[in-house]
């Protein structure tokens, strides 16, 4: 009978693990930032050493507020305006998902964002895709992107429709991003709406800076059939005696099993949390809302998905049930054709067997 392993650093670098929410300008290594504004003879970074910069991004993000996390993102945009770079940095992404033991991710980016020096929006995301590409030969992962549109910009039409060009090949879905308040999901109802017509997946960003009606709009006037971060739900569901109540938010959520892209450090680092251990994602799971684990920004959070599986072993005692449950909503939900969902599915599965998970307690 093979021993059932302890979760550590190692076994989970092992388990195979899907990645649904992870901001490509987020995950940058330091070395390649450096090494680009040397290139481009881009001055403004706040150190030219890979560790201090490493540091300095954390400590930006780590400030308690959406807007102040988001402030970090001037570096790493700033050296993604070529081909090249973008070649480069989606290409890295993609190696570094593989050595966290990531099978299946999901990376999105704003191609609007990378058009100072000129490129195209097709340009951009065509530049992605084949840094995805080149990372995975040889490699026993895949990865899609998702497009994103400025939430705080008005061009959500525009990128929905490049969406649509490179949907099924290379891309997966589509989604609306940066700071929250004031912003909300109906803002892009046009857009929303091209997506659902053209068959396009939608997740969207709400719930992380805004309140419960944020989340409302998103899946329910705005189509989407995932929420990225979707934490403030909790404002709607009450706890007496360890039993919950919910409202008529989190119950239509419920009902609909929308999942929820969990990004446990970077709602800690926003200041959605306090502290990890506060951090509401155990209740949600426990009390029958669909959840996944994800990073969110791997740089800027230094983070990665078995860090935040640690966090939620130390922070909330979990498992490998716990851990096994949100990887299957993570395939489950995953913008994947259900044969691709299956192999997933058996892969996962088969660890789990050789390694003595059975019943995943």
């Amino acid at each position: 009978m093979v021993a059932v392993p302890e979760i550590t650093e190692n076994s989970l670098r092992s388990f195979p693990k899907i990645l649904l929410h992870d901001h490509l300008d987020g995950g940058l290594r330091p070395e390649t930032i450096i090494s680009i504004a040397k290139d481009i003879n881009y001055k403004s970074l706040p150190s030219y050493d890979a560790k201090e910069l490493a540091k300095w991004m954390l400590a930006t993000a780590n400030q308690g507020k959406l807007e102040l996390y988001l402030d970090a993102f001037t570096h790493t945009i700033a050296v993604m305006q070529t081909e090249e770079s973008l070649f480069q940095v989606a290409e890295e992404c993609v190696i570094d998902l593989a050595n966290d033991g990531i099978v299946y991710g999901e990376v999105r980016f704003a191609p609007e964002l990378f058009q100072q020096k000129g490129l195209k929006l097709e340009e951009v995301v065509q530049a992605v895709l084949q840094g995805f590409q080149s990372g995975m030969k040889g490699r026993s992962i895949k990865v899609n992107g998702i497009l994103c549109a400025m939430r705080s910009d008005t061009r959500s039409e525009e990128i929905v429709e490049v969406t649509a060009k490179f949907i099924n090949l290379g891309i997966v879905g589509f989604d609306i991003a940066g700071p929250e308040i004031g912003f909300p999901p109906l803002m892009h109802l046009n857009a929303f709406d091209f997506a659902r017509e053209n068959d396009i997946p939608i997740t969207i960003h709400a719930g992380e800076a805004a309140g419960p009606e944020f989340i409302k709009e998103a899946f329910s006037a705005c189509h989407a059939s995932r929420i990225g971060h979707g934490v403030s739900i909790r404002q709607d569901i009450t706890f007496n005696n360890g039993e919950a109540s919910f409202g008529k938010i989190a119950s239509e959520l419920i009902q609909r099993s929308v999942p929820l892209e969990i990004c446990p450090t970077s709602n800690v680092h926003t200041g959605i949390v306090k502290l990890m251990k506060n951090h509401p994602v155990h209740d949600f799971l426990n009390n029958g809302l669909s959840v996944t684990i994800n990073t969110d920004n791997r740089l800027m959070s230094s983070t990665s998905l078995t860090g935040e599986f640690l966090q939620c072993r130390d922070s909330f005692g979990w498992g490998w049930k716990e851990i096994c449950d949100v990887t299957d909503t993570a395939i489950t939900h995953a913008f994947l054709p259900q044969h691709e969902k299956d192999k997933l599915k058996i892969r996962v599965e088969s660890w789990e067997k050789d390694n003595g998970i059975s019943g995943k307690d």
